[in-house]
């Protein structure tokens, strides 16, 4: 599914934390375990997770992985849909998500997505995010053009992907 939202989020770090230990909650209860592998986040979603104590009984892993060389590499994003979509595209999100499933998480987040103040383009803004969320029954992908400075699309872009993650625990896995 995709979505096309425009909004400017006033989420703030102690918004996120709350997302971080509502997850938490969540994951816990369903003994379940999350990844996250970030581009435009860089890992923001995973130090969220991270600054909730105990996380580290349902955290299983954060790759960053910035780069298309770390994409493929960590995350075996496969070559052909970089060249064919870039990696700012549903293809490659959902590659990346699928890429921490196989490495363990019963669920995971992906995000790619260009933070600006430069890279954006007419298909591509800048703000432009894709999301993708699964498990081993639900993949959902989602892309989101959010609106400010780059500090601040990161911010909303990480409230998002938690929010999703809090959403896919309330699903079979």
């Amino acid at each position: 599914m995709v979505l096309l939202i425009t909004y400017r989020c006033d989420l703030n770090n102690s918004n996120i934390i709350e997302l971080a230990t509502q997850l938490g909650e969540h994951l816990l209860a369903r003994e379940r375990v999350v990844g996250t592998a970030e581009s435009c986040t860089g890992g923001m979603v995973a130090a969220a997770i991270t600054a909730v104590s105990g996380s580290s009984e349902w955290f299983h892993e954060g790759l960053v992985t910035y780069s298309n060389a770390s994409k493929q590499k960590l995350v075996g994003v496969p070559s052909n849909l970089l060249d064919e979509y870039g990696a700012v595209s549903q293809q490659v999100v959902e590659s990346m998500m699928a890429g921490v499933l196989d490495n363990g998480a019963d669920i995971a987040v992906a995000t790619s997505g260009i933070a600006g103040p430069t890279g954006g383009t007419d298909d591509k803004p800048v703000g432009c995010v894709w999301f993708c969320w699964g498990s081993q029954a639900t993949v959902f992908s989602e892309k989101i053009i959010f609106s400010g400075d780059r500090e601040a699309v990161r911010l909303a872009a990480t409230g998002h992907a938690l929010k999703g993650l809090i959403g896919l625990c309330k699903t079979p896995v």
